[in-house]
């Protein structure tokens, strides 16, 4: 029970990563506010998570600044103190290079970089309190420059920067500030392997490990890591959570 009476806010943990993050954390011990535009699926990870912690609940996001001071204020009002930040969420669409549109930038953005960026402002007078935890993602796409991703890749590197600045300035705060960049068997990535079962196989074996990490097992228990004490002396860092694809 690593993270026993600690309070977190995982954004986009309705399903995916997010999802196996929430229900990691629950198991050890912390409560956690599930942030989603997806009722359903977030209500559906709710009474899995409620399953393992008391006090749980369910917030619905629309990625507006406004939205995120609620959020961060209706946790803290239930659970009376903030402990950890993940910020998974991130949407995208791909297209080659000269065909990337800004349209596209302005999703990626919209979705990934400035709710991350938000999320981070509004929590941290809490933070510093509780000498918390955040943990902002990353990707392969980013740090490798994936064909096709322009703008997701801008917009992971973009939190990598200011991840890197929060883990600088917020330190003598007591706040650490870290980045997981993973590759993990999620529900959609599940979908593309049955309909494109040679190029999940050729991933697959470019993967060192040979296989894909699972969302909770692996990138989850990464996650409750970072959150616990037994990362206190580590900050600013990238944790390349994709069984050995990229070395940095």
């Amino acid at each position: 029970m690593r993270l026993q009476g600690k309070v977190g806010i995982i954004t986009g943990s309705a399903a995916g990563i997010g999802r196996g993050i929430a229900l990691a954390m629950a198991k050890e011990g912390a409560h956690i506010a599930i942030v989603d535009i997806n009722e359903e699926k977030g209500k559906q990870t709710l009474e899995e998570i409620n399953a393992h912690t008391e006090g749980a609940l369910f917030i619905r996001d629309i990625s507006k600044k406004e939205n995120v001071e609620e959020i961060v204020t209706e946790v803290v009002n239930k659970f009376g103190k903030l402990d950890i930040l993940v910020n998974n969420a991130h949407a995208s669409r791909q297209a080659p290079f000269v065909e990337t549109t800004m349209d596209m930038f302005d999703l990626s953005f919209n979705t990934g970089f400035y709710p991350t960026f938000n999320f981070m402002q509004a929590a941290y007078n809490e933070l510093k309190k509780s000498k918390g935890k955040v943990i902002n993602f990353a990707s392969g796409a980013g740090i490798n420059g994936q064909p096709t991703q322009a703008s997701y890749a801008a917009a992971k590197e973009a939190i990598r920067g200011i991840t890197r600045v929060a883990a600088n300035e917020w330190g003598p705060d007591g706040i650490n500030v870290n980045i997981i960049a993973p590759i993990a068997l999620t529900e959609g990535v599940k979908e593309w392997s049955e309909n494109a079962p040679e190029l999940y196989e050729k991933m697959v074996n470019n993967i060192p490990m040979r296989r894909l990490g699972d969302p909770e097992e692996d990138i989850g228990r990464t996650a409750v890591f970072l959150a616990s004490d037994d990362s206190d002396y580590i900050t600013g860092q990238t944790m390349m959570t994709d069984g050995g694809s990229i070395k940095l």
